[in-house]
């Protein structure tokens, strides 16, 4: 280390520092909204030192050192600055546009993460995979191909599921040769709030796993972490294979400014901790080595407290964000398209295009091999979907047609699959992962809301992860069931804010809504009918009805109407389109009733335009949803009647507030045919 590096390092140190401090001085004058810091860790100033600007970095919230030397190799804008707007939550700030404190910066290639515990680590597990796999490709990414992946974390998060299936699918992807060049790098302070972590813990879990490198650095001493950090950039450039630094560190001022550590930790615990202070120790190897004086030292320390509290001053009162439109500028749903005319029943003679009309899997399956034949940057992957080609065949021949380097199977693990996609799209890809079962979704459902769907929120746009998550859904499955291979529950996606939603019920739709999703940028979950599969009549055995040719990309957020009935308006989705089409017919036939159905598609963003003209049409409306009572569709439909003014009446039919048993059991739960009929009477009568 030369004496040029150590006094840079010492910079990044001192400002992140200071930046603690003022945290807390604009707090207490009521100008501040975060109190967490990085006092203890300036030692992962070192870390930034040894990498390079073009490495992708994915940081904890105690990383002010790490971003602050980052930020001197790169051009641009004063770094103090930029953290204390968004520590004021200025609309000016570049990071995040004032929506929260985060250390990002897409011109220093620093991913936004928020603090959600080991929550960033399956992406940049996916980041790490997608560096060598774009460049395979040939699909333009940020990353140059020798590029390294960093992620920084906690010792109490090194226990969280989270990281224990990240870091074990860094392993596996390696241990079967492929390139994961991810520099794990645990920032130990020996303490999780108030809990500690059993000295010698995350040694003990992570220093002898096999096809784990392992490397001890003191973060307290400078000289040696950079040393180990250099060290471990370098083995992972070269290998190409995950590293674990394991960096020692020390937490001071408390977890954030509202902790009063004398509550869990005894004085002689916090004056331990005040004297292995990491500034002391870079202060000391400057002394020592005849650097800088004792005097030149506390000038430097007062000269970055002067810098620091200006700026801190100047930004106190900068503007805010003044509106909720502004607010959710980053996650707002794209207008409307124009009212598309409504569509005739589900007749296979009337479908244009051509070709053998389909059964819904035919239509994915179609469409996703016309989507990998035009875009080479299109990832199609899952648990099961190459060489089986999915449990119910929908990607069978994909593997074949486009190759392993782009349709492949995954381990088996919901969080990895979604971490892969977030790195994926992040990298300039479009990935399309499967979820095997929408029961399967939930273990890992903060992916989507906690990662996928906030990144544009706190980068204010300037990331995005698109992709398009396949889910086979709902219920209905004749002979093979129960609550994991049934599932009906999508409230968990409903409530994240900015997430497509797309629930295809004909094979049409599916084919025009799959393309509009891989077209629109965006996070998007597809929800896949698993008893539509492979339907392929409506009334009668052998009508064919059901069947269609793929069409046109769907507009995103528009319904689609079957019938000019004027009596009554059936709203449904997925499973219930079919069932109200079929429940419409026999109301007309056996009671006189004209009803037209509507059919949802988008239960995300909501088609409320739609819906309230053809409420209006009728003036009754009978929401048939196969969704549960509590949480289900039917309560944002109603409520989106409501609002909009719907004056006539309005009723739900809907499954009930249970798990799917197997077998029979399952009828008395779920939505049935029979149920919409008589609550149409009901409505009606």
């Amino acid at each position: 280390m030369t004496a040029g590096r150590a006094l840079s390092l010492f910079d990044a140190q001192l400002g992140s520092r200071h930046l603690d401090l003022a945290a807390r001085w604009l707090r207490e004058r009521g100008h501040g909204y975060y109190t967490i810091g990085s006092a203890g860790h300036e030692g992962n100033a070192a870390v930034a030192a040894a990498l390079r600007p073009t490495d992708p970095a994915l940081l904890h919230y105690r990383s002010g050192a790490f971003f602050l030397e980052r930020a001197r190799q790169g051009p641009g804008r004063d770094a103090l600055r930029d953290v204390l707007l968004g520590l004021v939550a200025a609309a000016e700030d570049p990071i995040s546009g004032g929506r929260h404190k985060v250390f990002g910066s897409r011109a220093l290639n620093v991913v936004p993460q928020t603090s959600t515990i080991a929550s960033h680590l399956p992406r940049a597990v996916g980041v790490a995979f997608a560096i060598e796999r774009a460049a395979r490709l040939g699909v333009p990414s940020p990353w140059p191909r020798d590029a390294v992946a960093v992620c920084s974390f906690g010792d109490a998060s090194a226990n969280h599921s989270t990281a224990a299936g990240a870091i074990n699918a860094a392993v596996h992807t390696a241990y079967q040769g492929l390139p994961m060049p991810l520099l794990l790098v645990c920032e130990d302070n020996g303490i999780g709030i108030s809990v500690r972590t059993p000295p010698g813990w995350v040694r003990a879990a992570y220093g002898s796993r096999p096809g784990l490198a392992y490397l001890a650095a003191d973060g307290l001493d400078l000289a040696d972490a950079y040393a180990a950090a250099r060290d471990a950039a370098g083995r992972v450039r070269a290998a190409r294979r995950p590293l674990f630094l394991h960096l020692r560190t020390v937490r001071l001022m408390g977890h954030a400014g509202s902790d009063v550590e004398a509550a869990y930790r005894t004085p002689a615990e916090i004056a331990a901790g005040e004297a292995a202070d990491p500034l002391l120790g870079t202060a000391r190897l400057l002394v020592d080595h005849g650097i800088a004086t004792p005097a030149e030292i506390a000038g430097l320390y007062e000269a970055k407290r002067a810098e620091v509290m200006d700026l801190a001053a100047e930004v106190a009162d900068a503007p805010r964000l003044r509106s909720a439109r502004e607010v959710m500028a980053p996650i707002a749903a794209p207008a409307p398209a124009p009212d598309p005319a409504p569509a005739p029943d589900p007749d296979p003679d009337a479908e244009a295009g051509g070709g053998e009309p389909l059964t819904l899997a035919q239509a994915v399956n179609r469409t996703l091999a016309a989507l990998l034949d035009e875009r080479p940057d299109v990832l199609v992957f899952g648990e099961d979907v190459a060489r089986k080609g999915g449990v119910y065949g929908v990607t069978r021949g994909l593997l074949k047609r486009a190759g392993a380097a782009r349709v492949f199977d995954t381990l088996l693990d919901e969080q990895s699959v979604l971490g892969l996609a977030l790195g994926l799209g992040l990298s300039g890809m479009l990935p399309v992962p499967e979820i095997q079962y929408l029961a399967y979704l939930h273990n890992a459902a903060d992916q989507l809301r906690g990662e996928a769907a906030t990144l544009r929120f706190f980068s204010d746009g300037r990331y995005a992860n698109p992709m398009v998550v396949r889910i086979a859904a709902y219920a209905y499955q004749k002979g093979f069931g129960g609550h994991f291979h049934n599932d009906n529950a999508v409230a968990a996606l409903r409530d994240i804010p900015g997430l497509v939603i797309a629930s295809p019920a004909r094979p049409d739709d599916a084919a025009g809504m799959l393309r509009t999703c891989a077209a629109s940028g965006r996070v998007c979950v597809f929800l896949e009918p698993i008893a539509l599969y492979h339907t392929g009549d409506l009334h009668e055995e052998g009508d064919g009805a059901w069947r269609a040719r793929p069409g046109a990309p769907v507009p995103l957020g528009r319904a689609r109407t079957y019938g000019t009935g004027g009596d009554l308006t059936l709203v449904s989705f997925a499973n219930g389109l079919r069932m109200s089409l079929r429940a419409a017919r026999r109301l007309r036939d056996a009671r006189g009733v004209d009803a037209r159905v509507l059919d949802l598609r988008w239960l995300a963003p909501l088609p409320a335009g739609d819906l309230l003209r053809e409420a209006d049409a009728t003036g009754a409306v009978l929401v048939a949803d196969e969704t549960r009572r509590t949480g289900g569709v039917s309560e944002a439909v109603l409520t989106a009647l409501a609002d909009g003014g719907f004056a006539g009446r309005a009723a739900r039919v809907t499954s009930e507030d249970s798990f799917v048993p197997l077998g029979g059991a399952a009828d008395h739960v779920l939505l049935s045919e029979r149920a919409i009929e008589e609550a149409a009477v009901g409505l009606l009568r």
